[in-house]
């Protein structure tokens, strides 16, 4: 594994991840041409409609060789709209590649990247490009990197010499180096470059390299590097299988193509695999991955990313085998709005349900939903851009025609105080289900917490696991319409019956209960927030703040640097979807704005929005149970 590197590309959009991407690999000789994004021909945008808009849309991968290194690189979307894909390619890296414009410098993604990467300790090595255009600025830019993000970024000079500056900040690092360095001796440069590399995997320093993409300039030197001071892949091949899906995509020939890092253990086709889903299914194939090229091979050892074909149940985000053997993942960003979708032609409903089904396989964070009551469908969505490619993606993949509604904010609710809720399921038999349930308000942020204090002879471990399984289910639509978190709920009373009872029987009572204990207890409206950084010149700071105050938005006192007035707080989602084209019209377009997902907060069902029930509500018990068990 000394020999292997898995690395990601992530910048701002419009950065020029996907033209290093094609440079890396042209140097590499793995391409005899580099691609261009915007005549459609780059190796890694292999889908029609990323070939077709010129924009990123999925991960993809691709490999090369250097110094007889094989790298696996990950090509990421720079567009906020799909952080999704994004969020879940970062968990598989052993190092990334950050992307910084020379001429636009730091941007509001790049911020919200380089914190996924720091709170994911992945070693960085940061790449100014576009040194070539009018306007850039390498050491201006480099100033503001370690203003604003670390003191230990600095630039690395790489050709049997280290720069004074990198030199002091390398033998601070290693104190018998530090020692040596004081007493005046002359540091061999292979020691320099072991403690450079041992700090660059420890993240207490990020080199900086200069490079020009489109131009080909500073490739070889990000490729060194690459080699030199990224960490090989840890973990062993007689540890038990753990491997994550980041990416899942369907394939005419192959159904679906789930690729997987492997963090420990070896799979070989024809295995067996379990899924974090409760789904164990057989491997038919492993293909190497290389852009939309696949290749068969016989197995993946630690370490490596291939593609799994076989398994049927598999969404983008699935862990497989061991969970324990993972790292974490961080949130780049939450879906705050909800849009519905509608087919052109009304008899495409169950091709369209099908449809965003797949998506919602390969992007569970699109979290579709089907009301079929109502005969409603609904998506979550990041923004304009993913609704033009998804409209896209409906029409050229599946043959339907679509309308996407304007989108809703979604709010979520919170119990309002401790409650109780009571089902006693027990007619028309045969069915048996009694329980009592506690419900009290949770921790801000802790989504859903659930214990039993039932013991195993009131009601059997069976029952209990299906009561389990569908609180958070119960939970999708609470009192007010929306989804229910921050609530800890405690089973504390309850029976089965040693004839009467099946398991279906406490998926009923579970729903029935969980809706009683809400509205025993209320809830309250939380309405998603936006944390915001505007700069502006100094003369329209009265109007902005006005705009601000309008919206219900907390700042902190402004600040006056250089002429201009900086504005840091919170506004809600719901009262500046429109602010970006505000803030253009009220500074002549001199004014910038960074947004990123806050949080959510309570807020009154004025300032909100309530839903009516879908479906048929818990409540209406008797309506309830022929529904639930198919007698309506």
């Amino acid at each position: 594994m000394n020999t292997l590197r898995n690395i990601g590309i992530v910048a701002h959009v419009d950065a020029g991840k996907t033209t290093l991407t094609e440079q890396l690999l042209l140097r590499t000789s793995s391409i005899r041409k580099a691609g261009r994004v915007d005549s459609g021909t780059a190796h890694t945008d292999w889908m029609d409609v990323e070939r077709e808009r010129g924009i990123s849309v999925r991960s993809a991968v691709t490999s090369l060789k250097w110094k007889n290194v094989k790298i696996n690189i990950i090509d990421t979307p720079g567009h906020t709209d799909f952080t999704s894909e994004v969020e879940r390619s970062l968990r598989v890296l052993d190092g990334a590649i950050l992307i910084v414009s020379a001429v636009d410098g730091i941007q509001a993604h790049t911020e919200t990247l380089w914190n996924a990467l720091n709170s994911l300790n992945i070693p960085t090595i940061i790449v100014i490009n576009k040194i070539d255009r009018i306007g850039s600025d390498f050491s201006s830019v480099v100033k503001s990197l370690q203003n604003e993000f670390s003191s230990r970024i600095t630039p690395l000079f790489i050709e049997n010499s280290i720069t004074p500056e990198l030199t002091e900040l390398i033998v601070e690092q290693d104190e018998k180096l530090l020692e040596r360095y004081l007493e005046g001796y002359e540091i061999p440069f292979c020691d320099l470059k072991a403690v450079l590399a041992k700090s660059c995997a420890q993240r207490s320093i990020f080199p900086v390299i200069a490079t020009s993409a489109i131009k080909g300039v500073g490739i070889s030197e990000l490729l060194d590097a690459i080699t030199d001071l990224m960490p090989n892949p840890g973990g062993s091949d007689s540890d038990p299988v753990a491997g994550v899906v980041f990416s899942v995509n369907a394939h005419k020939q192959f159904g679906k193509v789930a690729a997987v890092r492997l963090f420990s253990g070896n799979l070989t086709s024809r295995d067996n695999v379990t899924i974090h889903n409760g789904e164990t299914e057989k491997i038919s194939q492993i293909k190497e991955i290389d852009g939309s090229k696949l290749t068969d091979i016989d197995s993946i050892s630690t370490g490596e990313i291939a593609a799994l074909c076989g398994l049927k149940s598999v969404k983008a985000g699935d862990i497989i085998g061991d969970i324990l053997n993972v790292p974490k993942i961080s949130s780049l960003g939450v879906s705050v709005l909800r849009s519905q979708v509608i087919p052109t032609d009304s008899s495409q409903f169950r091709q369209l349900a099908a449809a965003l089904s797949t998506l919602s396989d390969e992007d569970p964070a699109l979290n579709f939903e089907w009301f079929k009551e109502e005969n409603q469908q609904f998506i979550n969505i990041m923004g304009k851009i993913q609704i033009e490619i998804l409209e896209h993606q409906l029409l050229n993949r599946f043959g339907i025609k679509t309308e996407f509604k304007t989108p809703e904010v979604i709010y979520l609710e919170t119990p309002s105080k401790n409650g109780e809720g009571y089902a006693e399921y027990t007619m028309p038999k045969p069915c048996w289900a009694v329980m009592k349930l506690l419900i009290e308000p949770g921790v801000p942020g802790s989504g859903i917490t659930y214990e039993s204090k039932v013991s195993v002879d009131k009601i059997k471990q069976k029952y209990q696991n299906e009561v389990k399984r569908t609180i958070p289910k119960a939970l999708k639509q609470g009192s007010l319409g929306w989804l229910v978190t921050d609530i800890k709920i405690t089973m504390t009373e309850g029976e089965d019956h040693t004839v009467h009872s099946n398991p279906s029987d406490f998926i009923i009572g579970t729903n029935m209960a969980v809706m009683e204990g809400l509205k025993n207890c209320g809830t309250t409206l939380l309405e998603p927030l936006h944390k915001f950084r505007i700069s502006a010149p100094e003369e329209f700071s009265g109007k902005l703040i006005g705009e601000l105050i309008n919206m219900r938005g907390e700042f902190d006192s402004p600040e006056i640097i250089g002429g201009k007035i900086v504005i840091s707080g919170t506004v809600p989602v719901s009262t500046s979807m429109d602010f970006p084209i505000r803030l253009a019209s009220i500074t002549s377009g001199k004014g910038k704005m960074a947004t990123s997902f806050h949080g959510y907060a309570p807020c009154t069902l004025e300032q909100g929005k309530t839903r009516d029930y879908r479906g048929i509500n818990p409540l209406n018990r008797s309506k309830y149970i022929l529904f639930m068990r198919n007698a309506l």
